[in-house]
């Protein structure tokens, strides 16, 4: 007899049963999913991969997978199709952007390049694909100091688009880059007067950052580097506290690697102690599932820039090795 009833279904029993038939369609398929630090927990767990820019390119360049599933941002799953232009790459939400990647309009960025004949152009991963294809190597946090120091001191440089992380690496070299005024709104928005009073009540803290923070932050810092950098600094550091300036996701690694030491993101809301990529956080285990199982969105490049914005990724992976 039908009692009428109906229960509803929790977000734990969805989340669930979107693992459960993602799984099955993942190895039905052949498909991999590639998965940001600064995705949601949940997502970091499914993942075969998780990583930073560096990593994650790596592994989409070494995949035997017929199917990329990534869970990250546009300019990311860009990459991945760079890298392997005959596999099928999905992103799971195509509104999954990047304030950095935006604050670079190619366009423009051409038009400025033409101002600097004869200098070499490094780009920072956060860009699109068509900035990718007007540059001559790219770079991720993780390898930017290397990168530049591999060229002769003489040459003349453009970096983009992140101005923080060019001036960090100007500072560290020596160098006198030309930086395009680009920056992330997830690090740019730090502010001084969040990470003093994090300082102020974790005194024992130590204070670690991401060199897309603004120079001032980084003064502060007892460590810089780049995400994957960040997790590996507080697992062998003997720090038992770290005020992290970075986006809020990391903190799920560093929390499962190091359980008895204790993490504080600095806020960017006083109404939470949180710093949370929007565009990272559009990515879901529905949308996911949705994704893999549609094979749709699909990444769609033309072959003659993917071409182009190849061989600058290329050559970043081989100084990288």
């Amino acid at each position: 007899m039908n009692s009428g009833i109906h229960l509803k279904k929790t977000k734990t029993d969805i989340d669930k049963n979107s693992i459960e038939e993602f799984n099955r369609l993942r190895k039905e398929k052949n498909a991999i999913l590639l998965a940001h630090f600064y995705q949601v927990p949940e997502i970091q767990d499914l993942a075969d991969f998780v990583g930073d820019s560096l990593g994650l390119s790596q592994e989409a360049f070494n995949t035997k997978a017929n199917i990329i599933v990534f869970a990250g941002v546009h300019f990311m799953a860009e990459t991945a199709k760079i890298l392997n232009p005959g596999k099928k790459v999905l992103l799971p939400d195509t509104e999954a952007g990047c304030s950095l990647a935006d604050s670079c309009p190619a366009g423009d960025f051409e038009k400025f390049k033409n101002n600097y004949p004869g200098y070499i152009v490094i780009s920072y991963i956060n860009c699109s694909a068509e900035v990718k294809a007007l540059s001559d190597i790219i770079c991720t946090s993780s390898n930017a100091v290397k990168i530049v120091e591999s060229l002769p001191r003489d040459t003349k440089i453009i970096f983009a688009p992140d101005k923080n992380l060019g001036s960090y690496v100007n500072r560290i070299t020596g160098r006198n880059m030309v930086l395009w005024e680009g920056s992330c709104e997830v690090h740019d928005i730090i502010k001084t007067e969040a990470v003093l009073k994090l300082k102020i009540n974790h005194p024992e803290a130590k204070l670690i950052a991401h060199p897309e923070c603004k120079a001032v932050i980084l003064q502060m810092a007892d460590f810089i580097g780049s995400t994957t950098a960040l997790l590996n600094f507080t697992q062998r550091d003997s720090a038992k506290e770290f005020i992290v300036a970075t986006e809020t996701g990391i903190l799920h690694q560093m929390k499962k690697s190091s359980p008895d030491k204790k993490f504080y993101v600095v806020p960017t809301d006083e109404t939470c102690s949180c710093n949370d990529c929007p565009y990272m956080k559009l990515n879901t285990l529905p949308k996911l599932l949705n994704c893999l199982k549609n094979e749709s969105p699909e990444i769609v490049l033309s072959p003659g820039l993917m071409e182009m914005a190849r061989k600058p990724i290329i050559r970043m992976l081989e100084l990288s090795k």
